[in-house]
């Protein structure tokens, strides 16, 4: 492996954390606000649940 590589990984993975924190936060955001609340935190687990196995299949 060379550095190129080395650093591009690193980079990949910061960006992917933070990314994933993001759109969690933006979920959970939108699930705090509206008054039905308890079905956008299901819907919200639900879209978690489906960018983790999408992320799965795309490795």
């Amino acid at each position: 492996m060379n550095a190129n590589q080395l650093i591009n990984m690193i980079v990949r993975q910061v960006i992917r954390t933070f990314v994933n924190k993001g759109v969690n936060a933006g979920i959970n955001t939108l699930s705090k606000n509206d008054g039905q609340a308890k079905q956008n935190r299901q819907t919200a687990k639900s879209v978690r649940q489906a960018a983790k196995i999408s992320r799965r299949l795309s490795k």
